[in-house]
């Protein structure tokens, strides 16, 4: 009896172990460790993957400012760790879970060696890092391979979702692995990712990140790997312009690759060779109205352009990485300028040469301190001539303009842009600081522009009659150098205050010659929070100040207009065909008017982010700047009331550069993005929105210099609506579609008399009680369409796809007519491209 008691005593025990175990195996184990660099500092923001071999999805987490990672309610067996960080080699690490794991310890590498083909999946999962925006817009290599791109230009399929509100007067900073720079130095295939909208309010950027591209290329790799492209398209299988009375006869080639691999051994030194040849046939559609009549026409405007670039890497110590690149740049372009109202004659030719070499030295000084530091010096030489030099320029507004171009100039530019970081991690902080130049250069110029003189009516009729309103013509030595200086220092904090909250908080100088003031400090604040224990929901926003710069074309009016080396004149009603001269004329005179500073735009942000499944998420965003001084141009010495003489008779017109001039908008963003269903997967973005301001640029002109009230109105970029969506079709083994649509509400446009009536030498004098920007333009829908397929050989993957741009072949206006004296007042004279179509042949090994 006892030992029966005895049994069943021992099989309850065994029942309960096997429940307890049941237990434990249906509410799963964890499994934590840390991420750490080659010198042992905890890594930050680090995408850390938990997932099974051929199992999706993945879950997903990103380490916490000591470099920590967790995930629970992990069942027992095998899973893989992937650890991915940009510049570090990417890890994988085989882990058992069970009620005995240990928290791992995962050492990055620099990815010095090797190539890093894919990167962080745009299906995140949201987290309370400040860094970790879901707004933002994000193309890995992937992503690019499968949307439709024109002439292999990655960047400017990203470029769609920037925001005009956000740009600044040079348009959107190219930051090229880190370092704000000009040109990406690279050909397409070596970029391995595209992102818009990364951290918009950390200080170590300039300007904020819907106005920011930033590109990732690809550094080498410790095997041989190679990719080569042809694109090709016929302007045979393309869609006739509108405005053309046959469709131009096109041809557009072009070739690109890449090669990387190991030198010598393979264990310190790698490089990468990549190069891209574009041949392009293309022509100008001219829509003119001269005395003879309506005048449409096809006029060529092939281009060349030649890129090659040689990377070098080399793993100085354990500690220290260097890399060296040199790039060059030719291009050649026919007919430039010609199209629209331009006929042929008045086009010119340019031929471009640049020189670039690059410098990286990436340093780990210490456990806890991290130095990069980047420089690109290169030389530009740039010759400009007319189709007919010295002949005089015709112009009839929004009519035809005929004669020479008068664009004879060269230009030169020996320039240095550098990039200094300094990354330090204490505890819950992780604090960058350093110093940029976005542009330290000294220019050249050889100006021999409109020497011949141009001559302006306002009307069809009064070139009829002869009767223009304006001559102007440059004279005397047109020689001149000068130099661009711009300068910024930051410093940015990082503040991990708890697992689900996080702060950043940052402050940035930034300073421009030629343009006064030096108290150009901006804060930058940003914070992100997750309530809850389910870390589904996050809580974003920030706000900061933004200096902007006027662009190196205004320094160079200041020095070469001031009236004694080059003497620009303007007369007002001419004689014609020659303007009588009494004597000696008063020059025009350029200048950066007293109390100039740089513009800076207030910008903010609230929204919250959601993930709506494991691999999809959406953000909702609103989005409010202010800008303030912003640059115009206003001529101080026009005529006033009654319109007969310049005040300050011994000059002719005085151009102040100003900032004086403001913007508000205000916009609701909602972006969806992850894989939507089992077959689509990619980025979605609408923004409701409007902007405002008084403005055009800085070299707009009001149509009154002395009132400038009436200049407030819709801002030239102002969409009321915008979306944009791209992404990719996914069923089966040939079912591979990329699309992209981008839909926006139509753009205003300025209404004028087209006549000068104030006699300051300007015919954008408006009609009486008609504000600026009051007419309204149609809105635009375009759809591009890529379908590709991938060939399995046998040490390589080729792959064929067809583009189709504007693949419905929807007209598209762009251009309207606002000029009253026009013969096309009210009409649009241009639109964006029709359907055009395109092939592509990629091996990559």
């Amino acid at each position: 009896m006892a030992e029966r008691f005895s049994v069943a005593r021992c099989k309850m025990k065994l029942c309960a172990l096997a429940l307890t175990a049941a237990a434990l195996w249906g509410q799963g184990f964890s499994i934590s460790g840390v991420v750490v660099d080659p010198s042992g500092v905890p890594v930050a923001d680090t995408l850390v993957t938990l997932g099974r071999r051929g199992e999706v999805p993945k879950r997903e987490t990103s380490t916490s400012f000591e470099g920590s990672f967790l995930f629970d309610r992990v069942s027992a067996g095998n899973v893989d760790l992937e650890v991915r960080r940009a510049g570090f080699r990417t890890e994988i690490l085989s882990v058992k879970a069970g009620p005995k794991t240990a928290p791992v310890r995962i050492a990055l590498k620099i990815a010095d060696l090797r190539e890093e083909l894919t990167v962080t999946d745009p299906a995140r999962a949201v987290n309370a890092n400040t860094s970790d925006n879901l707004d933002v817009v994000r193309f890995d290599v992937a992503a690019l391979d499968n949307l439709p791109s024109l002439g292999l230009d990655p960047v400017a399929t990203a470029a769609r979702f920037l925001d005009n509100a956000s740009l600044g007067s040079n348009g959107a900073d190219v930051v090229v692995d880190g370092m704000p720079t000009s040109e990406r130095g690279v050909s397409s295939s070596a970029i391995v990712e595209v992102r818009i909208n990364q951290n918009p309010y950390s200080a170590e950027f300039a300007r904020p990140g819907r106005s920011r591209i930033e590109i990732i290329t690809s550094p080498g790799a410790t095997d041989f790997h190679g990719t080569a492209n042809l694109q090709l398209r016929d302007s045979r299988l393309d869609a006739r312009n509108p405005f053309a009375l046959v469709r131009p006869d096109e041809r557009r080639h072009v070739f690109e690759g890449t090669f990387t691999g190991p030198l010598g051994n393979g264990k310190k030194t790698s490089f990468l060779l990549s190069a891209n040849y574009e041949r392009a046939d293309l022509a100008a559609v001219v829509l003119a109205r001269t005395l003879a009549g309506e005048r449409r026409e096809n006029f060529p405007t092939p281009a060349r352009n030649t890129f090659l670039s040689a990377r070098l890497n080399r793993q100085v110590s354990a500690n220290n990485q260097l890399s060296l690149r040199y790039e060059y740049f030719v291009d050649d372009v026919k007919g430039q300028g010609a199209g629209g109202f331009v006929l042929p004659e008045a086009s010119s030719d340019l031929h471009n040469r640049e020189h670039h070499v690059y410098v990286q030295l990436r340093s780990v000084i210490s456990p806890r301190l991290v130095n990069e530091v980047q420089t690109r010096s290169g030389r530009h030489h740039t010759p400009t001539v007319s189709r007919k030099p010295g002949v005089v320029k015709l112009i009839v507004i929004d009519a035809f303009t005929s004669g020479g171009a008068q664009a004879d100039r060269l230009q030169t530019e020996n320039h240095t842009q550098f990039h200094e970081l300094l990354t330090w991690a204490a505890g819950k902080h992780l604090v960058k600081t350093g110093a940029t130049s976005p542009d330290m250069s000294r220019r050249g110029q050889s100006d021999r522009t409109n020497f011949a003189g141009t001559y302006t009516f306002s009307s069809l009729e009064d070139f009829r009659l002869g009767r223009p309103f304006s001559f102007q013509r440059q004279q005397g030595e047109g020689y001149q150098v000068f130099w661009e200086k711009i300068v910024g220092f930051f410093v940015n904090d990082d503040f991990r205050v708890r697992q689900n909250l996080s702060l950043s908080m940052g402050a940035r100088w930034d300073w421009q010659n030629y343009v006064g003031g030096v108290h150009n400090f901006t804060p930058r604040f940003a914070f992100a929070y997750s309530p809850g224990k389910g870390r589904k929901t996050v809580l974003r926003g920030g706000g900061g100040a933004f200096y902007d710069r006027s662009g190196w074309r205004p320094l160079a009016d200041t020095v070469r207009y001031d009236g004694i080396r080059l003497r620009d004149v303007l007369i007002a009603n001419p004689s014609y065909p020659i303007p009588a001269s009494g004597g000696a004329l008063p020059s025009n005179l350029v200048r950066f008017a007293a109390g100039t500073r740089l513009p800076y735009t207030a910008q903010y942000s609230i929204g919250l982010e959601r993930q709506l499944q494991k691999q999809a998420s959406l953000a909702v965003t609103f989005i409010g700047s202010k800008g303030v001084s912003l640059f115009r141009s206003r001529d101080v010495n026009a005529p006033v009331l009654p319109f007969t003489t310049r005040p300050n008779q011994a000059v002719g017109v005085l151009r102040h550069f100003e900032s004086s001039a403001n913007q508000k908008s205000e916009a609701l963003e909602f972006t969806l993005r992850g894989k939507l269903t089992s077959w689509f997967t990619g980025t979605a973005q609408y923004v409701l929105g409007r902007a405002r301001n008084d403005t055009g640029g800085i070299n707009a002109f009001p149509a009154y210099s002395y009132d400038v009230a009436d200049e407030w109105g819709r801002a030239d970029f102002d969409e009321r609506h915008r979306f944009n969506m791209a992404g990719s079709f996914k069923s089966g083994k040939w079912i591979n579609f990329g699309l992209i649509v981008s839909a926006n509400a139509g753009r205003p446009f300025n209404i004028t008399t087209g006549s000068d009536g104030n006699r300051d030498g300007y015919a954008n004098d408006r009609p009486p009680g008609l504000g600026r920007n009051t007419g309204q333009g149609p809105g635009a829908v375009t759809l591009d369409a890529r379908w590709s397929h991938d060939f399995k050989l046998d040490r390589a993957v080729a792959t064929l796809a067809f583009d189709g741009f504007n693949a419905l072949n929807r007209t598209n206006y762009a251009g309207f007519v606002g000029t009253q004296t026009s013969p096309y007042f009210g009409q649009p004279v241009s639109a964006r491209p029709p359907r055009r179509m395109q092939a592509t042949v990629r091996v990559r090994f």
